[in-house]
């Protein structure tokens, strides 16, 4: 049975990009690359619009507000490109091209659900409607959120809770990245209603 692990980094309000900004907010440093390059192999579900812009990246197009990718974020993108990639989307025409990307445009809640009976890890990629739906059909084994020491409260995009059910979280690790980056994970519950009392 495969395990689906939702996958994001925000800013600390919970946006997953920001206007002008690098990537990585531009904070990343030498633990939390060490650590992102040790990740085990997983096959990496997105939609059309984050294959859009992956893909753009896998290019050459660069990031609006830069003149250059810096090396690390080169570098995540080759890593990117070597991977297994499945992508849905019904508006996508075939053949895509960037390497090692599939289209499916079967329901993804349930192609994902025929996904994890074969094993391995897959993992999510941006893709927040995606996430939001694989999360609400109680797919999700792990949710892990890489939190950024930025407020982008003028300058957000992309806020990721908006549309979200209730979910409990219980946490099943966190870290600290070059003594600022913060990484907590969790198995998620999605709840029907609120809790009707405080837990003992």
């Amino acid at each position: 049975m495969s395990e689906l692990l939702v996958d994001f980094i925000t800013s600390l309000d919970g946006y997953a990009s920001g206007e002008g900004w690098p990537g990585f907010w531009g904070l990343e440093g030498p633990e939390y690359l060490a650590w992102l390059g040790e990740q085990p192999e997983a096959t990496y579900l997105m939609g059309a619009n984050t294959y859009r812009l992956m893909s753009g990246f896998a290019a050459g197009e660069v990031p609006k507000g830069q003149d250059e990718f810096r090396p690390e974020e080169e570098a995540s993108v080759d890593e990117l490109t070597q991977a297994s990639k499945v992508v849905f989307s019904s508006s996508l025409e075939e053949p895509l091209t960037w390497a090692n990307s599939t289209l499916v445009r079967d329901d993804a809640v349930e192609a994902v659900r025929a996904m994890k009976s074969s094993g391995g890890l897959l993992s999510t990629i941006g893709s927040l409607s995606l996430c939001r739906s694989l999360l609400r059909a109680g797919l999700v084994d792990r949710f892990r959120v890489v939190m950024f020491p930025v407020i982008t409260g003028a300058t957000g995009e992309e806020r990721i809770y908006d549309g979200y059910p209730d979910v409990a979280l219980e946490m099943i690790e966190h870290r600290t990245f070059d003594g600022r980056i913060q990484l907590v994970e969790y198995k998620p519950r999605v709840l029907e209603h609120p809790p009707l009392g405080v837990p003992a």
